[in-house]
Parts: C-alpha cells; sequence; structure tokens
C-alpha cells in the first residue's frame, strides 16, 4: 500500500523526519519496505506561462513560443507540443536544467541553448513524461491557472513529497487506509489525531431507492442514497488526482476517483450505481447457480449459491464486496446515481476473488474486515465530495442494520503479559497504551495482578485473544525496548549416539553417490496418488493453495518425477536426485505422542536415477542406467544398517518383473524398481527411471564396527552344485545357507557363501530343473581337517534337500 506523506501528516503530523517516520511504523509492525519522492530528482524547471505563440518559420509542426518566468525577462522557446496555448502555465525547463533521464535508461537530459531550424530556443517546455511523473506524452503538462510564473515546480506541485510503500500483515486490515496508517502513528509516537468529520448532508429531495436485504449472513448493514442531476463530466480537482495517484490508483472520473478516494482515505470501500440503469429496486442475496454478471473490468463470471451478489429487476448488479457490474456503471453520460455503503461479513467475502483468477482492493479490505459502526457517516462523507465536484441534490440517508458483529470483551492479565513478552510492564503503561490505541478497558486490580478487560472497537477485527492485546502493549511499547535476556535453562551437550547416523549423513551418503538433493512441497496431486501409490482415498487439505496441490503425498515418487520431468524439458539427458522428507499416512494408532492421532508422517528418502549412468565419454561406451545400477546404489546407502536382502515385489508404480522389496533384518524397508510402462508413456519420458523409496528412520541405525583378527590358518574352499525347481530365487537359497550356519554347528566354520554360476537347461534337455553352483569358504581358527570340510558341506546338503528339496548334482 502507498501511502503519500503530506495526506498522511492531514490527520498526524509528529515532529519527526520521513526516515523517522518510516521507523516509526517499521517497528510497530507496519513494515515500510520503500520510501521514494513524488517524483524523480531534476532541477532548474519552474512555472512557464505561455504568453505568444508564432508558427515557425521552417517547420509546419513546430512554433514559436514566448515564456515568462517570472521576474526575468520572457525566453523563447520552441515547442512542438500539439496543446500548447496562450496563457497556458506548464514545466519549464530553464537553460541549466538537469532532467531525469528515460524510464528506459539513460543519462539524465541537461538542457542547453538551442537552435532549432534556425531559431534559437532557450529552455524547454515539459510534458509529464520528460519529468518523470507520468508516461503520459502527448503534450505538455498543463498547470493550475493561479501558480506563479518563475515559481520552482518542485514546490509548487509538492513533487519532494515522501511516498512510503508499507507491507501490511493480514490482521492489520484496520491500516489499508491513510486514517488507518494515521491511527497508529499517532498511537506510537503520541502525536496528535485529527479525527475526520462527516456533517450530515440535509435532504434536498424525498426520492429514495428501495433495498431488501434478504442474506443477513452476508450483509450486516447497508446505508445510502440517491443523488439526483450529478454532472458526471466535472473534473476532478487536482488535488484528489495527485493524491489518487501518490496512492497508486489512476485517476478515471469524478464519481470514480471519488468513490477510490474514500477507499484510500477512510479504508471503505462503496460502490456508485447509475441509478436510472436500475430496474426497481436493489436486493442483497446469495447468488443462484446459472446466474452470470459482466464485470467492470470486462470479465463475464458464473456465481452460485456460494458467491453474495447485489440484485436488481432484470438480473444481479455487482458482486457483493468485490466488483460492480458493467450493466449499472457510471459513465460520462450518468446523471442520477445511488451512492452505496455497506458492511459485508468477512467470511462472505473470504476466498471469493481466488476462484475467478483476479483481485480488487474492495474484496482485500472487506475480507479482513471493515469498520461496520460508519458505514452511514462514510456515505455522508462520499456525498459531501459528489456534491462539492459533481453538483446534484441528495435524498434521504437510508441504514438498515441487519445484523452486526458481535463484539466480545477480550481479558489481558498483566501476569500473563510479562511472562510472553519476557520483561514487566506496568499496569500504568499498558492503560496508557490502550488509551493511544482508542481501545475502551477497564481495569480490576493493581500492578503485576492487573487485569484489563478491552471491549474491541468497530474496525479491528483482529483483537480476539489475550495475546493480541499481548502484541498491542508489545509493539507500542516497543520491540526495541525488550531486553536480550539468555535462556534461563541449563544447557549441556547431549551424547551423539555412535550407532545411530543423522538425517544430514544419509544425504552426504547419496550425494557421493553423485545423486543431487531435491526440495517440495509436501503437497500432490490426487493423481499422483493414484498412479504412484494406489492411493484412491489421501489425505485432503480443507483449503489448498492450488487444485493441483490438494491432498498430502504418501511417496515422495510424485515429487521426484515432477523434478524429472522439469529437468528433461531443459534438455538434461542424465538425472539423478534425491528427496529427504515426510509423508502421510492415515493411521489407527498414534506413532508419535508429540503428532496428531489418526496420522502417521515417517521420514522417507526417495531416489531417481534416469539416462546414462555414466556422463558421456571416450572411455566406455555409453549404457542406460538399469535396475542393478540403482541396487548397488541402494546397498552402499544401507550399509551398515543391518542384513539387507531382497525379494520380489508388486508395486502400482513399478515394472511388475523388475520391483523389489527391500528388507533390513527381515523388516521391509522400502521399495526399489522400474517405473511401470504405463507411467513411462504417461509421462512422456523416452525410457523408464529407476526409483527408490526408503524408510529414513531405520536407515539411521549403523552397527558399530567390531575388531577381528585378521585369521592364522589359512582358508579352504568347497563348491557345491544343486538341481532345485527353477521357481526359488537366489536369496531364498542363500537364506537356506544362513540358517545352517547358525544352527548346525557342523556349518559355523563357514565364512563366506557365494554363487557363481547358474545353469538353466534347455527345454529338449533331460535336467529337472536349473543348477545353481554355491561356493563356500571355510574358516577356523585352527587348520582344518577333510573330516570337518566334508561336515560343513554335508550340512548345507541336507539342509538344501529338507528346506528346497534340491538335490546334489553329480
Amino acid at each position: 500500500m502507498q501511502v503519500p506523506e503530506s495526506w498522511l501528516r492531514q490527520f498526524c503530523s509528529p515532529d519527526l523526519s520521513s526516515e523517522q517516520i518510516a521507523d516509526s511504523l517499521t517497528m510497530a509492525g507496519l513494515e515500510v519496505e520503500d520510501m521514494r519522492s513524488a517524483a524523480p530528482p531534476f532541477s532548474g524547471v519552474v512555472v512557464g506561462e505561455v504568453l505568444k505563440i508564432d508558427p515557425h518559420p521552417d517547420a509546419d509542426r513546430l512554433r514559436v513560443c514566448l515564456v515568462g518566468v517570472g521576474g526575468d525577462a520572457p525566453l523563447q522557446i520552441v515547442c512542438g507540443a500539439p496543446n500548447v496555448a496562450v496563457g497556458m502555465k506548464a514545466p519549464c525547463a530553464r537553460i541549466g536544467a538537469i532532467l531525469p533521464p528515460a524510464a528506459d535508461g539513460g543519462r539524465p537530459l541537461h538542457i542547453g541553448p538551442a537552435t532549432m531550424r534556425g531559431v534559437s530556443s532557450q529552455g524547454m517546455l515539459c510534458s509529464a513524461k520528460e519529468l518523470g511523473l507520468s508516461s503520459d506524452h502527448a503534450g505538455l503538462l498543463g498547470l493550475q491557472p493561479d501558480l506563479k510564473p518563475g515559481l520552482d515546480l518542485r514546490q509548487a506541485l509538492d513533487l519532494d513529497d515522501c511516498i512510503f510503500t508499507i507491507k501490511l500483515t493480514p490482521n492489520l486490515g484496520h491500516c489499508l487506509s491513510v486514517f488507518g496508517v494515521a491511527r497508529e502513528l499517532a498511537a506510537v509516537t503520541g502525536a496528535p489525531l485529527v479525527q475526520p468529520q462527516f456533517p450530515a448532508i440535509p435532504p434536498a429531495i424525498a426520492d429514495t431507492l428501495p433495498v431488501h436485504i434478504a442474506a443477513a449472513d452476508l450483509c450486516g448493514r447497508f446505508s445510502g442514497r440517491v443523488i439526483r442531476g450529478v454532472n458526471a463530466h466535472a473534473t476532478t480537482p487536482a488535488w484528489m488526482r495527485q493524491r489518487l495517484e501518490r496512492a497508486g490508483q489512476r485517476s478515471i472520473s469524478a464519481l470514480v476517483d471519488i468513490s477510490n478516494y474514500i477507499m484510500l482515505e477512510l479504508g471503505r470501500p462503496s460502490h456508485v450505481f447509475d441509478l436510472d440503469k436500475i430496474e426497481g429496486g436493489l436486493e442483497v442475496r446469495w447468488g443462484r447457480a446459472g446466474e452470470s454478471l459482466e464485470l467492470l473490468n470486462g470479465q463475464t463470471v458464473e456465481v452460485d449459491e456460494r458467491v453474495g451478489v447485489i440484485a436488481a429487476g432484470r438480473g444481479i448488479e455487482s458482486l457483493a464486496g468485490i466488483m460492480g457490474g458493467e450493466a449499472t456503471a457510471v459513465t460520462l453520460d450518468t446523471r442520477n446515481v445511488y451512492v452505496e455503503a455497506a458492511f459485508w461479513w468477512p467470511d462472505a467475502i473470504r476466498g471469493r476473488v481466488r476462484r475467478y483468477n483476479f483481485s480488487t482492493d474492495a474484496a482485500a479490505r472487506f475480507e479482513r474486515g471493515v469498520d461496520y459502526a460508519t458505514t452511514v457517516q462514510h456515505a455522508e462523507r462520499i456525498t459531501q465530495l459528489i456534491l462539492e465536484i459533481c453538483g446534484g441534490q441528495a435524498g434521504p440517508m437510508s441504514d438498515q442494520q441487519i445484523a452486526l458483529p458481535e463484539r466480545k470483551p477480550v481479558r489481558m492479565r498483566m501476569a500473563r503479559c510479562a511472562k510472553v513478552i519476557g520483561m514487566a510492564i506496568g499496569a500504568d503503561d499498558a492503560a496508557k497504551i490502550f488509551t493511544r490505541l482508542g481501545l475502551p478497558f477497564r481495569q480490576e486490580g493493581q500492578a503485576h495482578d492487573a487485569t484489563f478487560i478491552v471491549e474491541p472497537p468497530s474496525y479491528r477485527f483482529d483483537l480476539e485473544i489475550e495475546e493480541d492485546l499481548i502484541e498491542e502493549v508489545a509493539r507500542i511499547h516497543g520491540y526495541a525496548r525488550i531486553p536480550a535476556a539468555p535462556p534461563l535453562a541449563s544447557a549441556r551437550m547431549l551424547p551423539a549416539t555412535e550407532g545411530r547416523r543423522s538425517m544430514h549423513q544419509l544425504r552426504l551418503k547419496l550425494a557421493n553417490l553423485a545423486y543431487q538433493e531435491t526440495i517440495s512441497f509436501s503437497f500432490a496431486e490426487p493423481e499422483w496418488e493414484a498412479d504412484l501409490a494406489g492411493n484412491a482415498d489421501p489425505i485432503r487439505l480443507l483449503n489448498p493453495i492450488a487444485a493441483q496441490a490438494s491432498v498430502m503425498r504418501s511417496t515422495l515418487l510424485g515429487s521426484l518425477l515432477q523434478t524429472l520431468r522439469l529437468n528433461l524439458n531443459h534438455k538434461a539427458r542424465r538425472v539423478r536426485i534425491f528427496e529427504l522428507g515426510r509423508v502421510f499416512l492415515r493411521s489407527q494408532r498414534l506413532a508419535d505422542p508429540t503428532q496428531p492421532g489418526g496420522l502417521d508422517q515417517p521420514t522417507r528418502i526417495g531416489g531417481l536415477a534416469y539416462g546414462p549412468i555414466w556422463p558421456t565419454g571416450w572411455a566406455q561406451p555409453e549404457r542406460l542406467v538399469d535396475f542393478f545400477d540403482v541396487k548397488g546404489d541402494v546397498e552402499q546407502l544401507c550399509a551398515g544398517s543391518g542384513r539387507l536382502r531382497f525379494e520380489p515385489n508388486r508395486h502400482p508404480a513399478l515394472h511388475p518383473g523388475r520391483c523389489a522389496a527391500v528388507l533390513l533384518d527381515e523388516q521391509v524397508v522400502g521399495t526399489l524398481g522400474e517405473l511401470h510402462p504405463r507411467l513411462v508413456l504417461k509421462y512422456g519420458l523416452h525410457h523408464a527411471p529407476i526409483v527408490f523409496e526408503l524408510d529414513a528412520a531405520i536407515l539411521q541405525h549403523q552397527a558399530m564396527p567390531s575388531l577381528q583378527p585378521v585369521a592364522r590358518t589359512p582358508a579352504a574352499q568347497r563348491d557345491l552344485a544343486f538341481v532345485l525347481d527353477p521357481a526359488i530365487s537366489a536369496a531364498r537359497f542363500l537364506r537356506v545357507v544362513d540358517t545352517a550356519r547358525a544352527t548346525d554347528a557342523r556349518c559355523g566354520i563357514i565364512a563366506k557363501s557365494v554363487i557363481f554360476d547358474v545353469f538353466q537347461p534347455r527345454e529338449q534337455e533331460s535336467m529337472p530343473g536349473k543348477s545353481v553352483a554355491l561356493r563356500l569358504t571355510l574358516q577356523a581358527d585352527e587348520t582344518l581337517t577333510d573330516a570337518q570340510a566334508d561336515a560343513a558341506c554335508a550340512g548345507i546338503v541336507e539342509a538344501m534337500q529338507r528346506e528346497l528339496g534340491a538335490r546334489l548334482r553329480a
């Protein structure tokens, strides 16, 4: 929001500089993020009066002007502006003046004597664009006729007026006006506040417009009056145009400018209807399905039962509290108007503009809450300005109070205030602060035991709980005056468990494997959940930031694929990414006492590899990454966390024959596999990426290294070949060996086992099954004997026969 300092000082003018005012507002919570003058720096420009105009002897479009600049002799200036006229007052840059650079850059323009087509020119008559005041360069900038020639233009137009750009938080809706900011400035600085006056306009005619309020939950109060005989062609006064422009509003027409001026000055959005375009009376109600409205911005919108409207005989005329309709908009032909000032319930306006993909100043104010007690006074102020500028005759003021907010008193305990702020603020100081803020209060008790009962004013919708009042005390007292006190709790170093890896160490592990970390929102598209997790009922958000982010993710695969597609759109060929973040699952138990019930929020680590396994180079041929490449990365990531193995698995997002469950100590911790061909086609990928997703909390467990002495005796090796059912997996085969080592004393000397050959017979060959060759490494503290080695091998053969029905191949 832009606030001109001159306009602000009309209501509150503390004995402070512009910089001090900005600092005071910022420290009170109204962040001033920019300060600038109303015009860019220039010098040597004065008010000039055109005394005489002669045609140029050698150019049809140029004219030779005699320009008075005060006590000095008139200047001869050659000018090509189409609107130059005798008696006109315009900016005149004298010789030696410095004009600002053009908006697209460049250097400042130095004015010197010039000769234009043989005629001497002793200066320059300026347009608004040449002075950096606006983009208008159609002609000279016309000045007020009462300005004295020779007066410095910066002084004449108050161009050194400072404009504050204030960034307001959503709870400061009462500051969305110049008077609202002035009210805060008065509270912060203690300077007097000039209250605006709203004299009642006596009716000159008896005309009224019937208004029916059909929705009390939409409109709580509706005030308005008829004004006939207005002159819509009237010129907006220069002082009003100047204030509007410096506050960021473009001047349109007198009637529209007056409505915008009141919104900026008092924070009251209002609307001026063309009375002659209204059939019958007005009805304030909720919309109906199938109704549509052409808005002032040219957009046609559909309404339903959740959108408030103002309707007339032939249909709806306005979106309540948001924007007026084109059908009843005032034009230069308007003669009779109806002025409306209403209180719209914030909940009835909040969120409505988002569905139409635009925003308005009116909605920004009404959804935060606008003063419901001053609708009549503000309508009187609008009437006053219309009568002064456009003329006309006003009818009687109508005021319907349907349902006004019930403001409950808010209690603040001084003991609680001191605890929250971190320092004691006396009850007398708190009382002064509430007085300066204009908050009516009642005090119970004294000193530290005092309690204040505050009645929130009609314009303060942000005061509802005790902490709101504590915040007001803190910011007016001054955040800078709150001492920085060290914490009183005893601090001690906590032991770092060596058997537990931090999340950051997991990140570093994958980074060392050439994966790059990505960070994504926890919100996901419902389509991702259905495709990638088979989740038809994800956890939905009540108020999503976007339609494509309306559910909470239960897998990291969606964000990884989205990042992959983004990189492929930027012509990347090789992508290796990972993400460490939470997923959100429905649960009937409370997994963590600090988390809400019915919801699990485990931390997962997911990765994706796509494209060549190595960057392109001369040393080796290019090969796409495959399942076993990423399986090796997962093995390195899980190293030390337990006994790792993989089992065939099925997953809705992964290839049915290239998917494995990842197990640590027989506990499933995640999934690894190639993306399903159906999803490769759907997401427009050239080939399938390999993805994995693991439980990060389990991977944090790290086995401590143990000292193993170097064997003093040589190891022995035995090779065994078994014929077994082709459906038996290698993992199951090796698991039988591990079980035998743990349960059979004879097999305890087996130090290592590895499959070194697999033979799958052809259909015409007679061997019933496949042949798997196993190499056993035998190691003991003493030199092994043949009998010990044979016994160990016999134990393995018996276990294979018992568990798998395998037989030793001859």
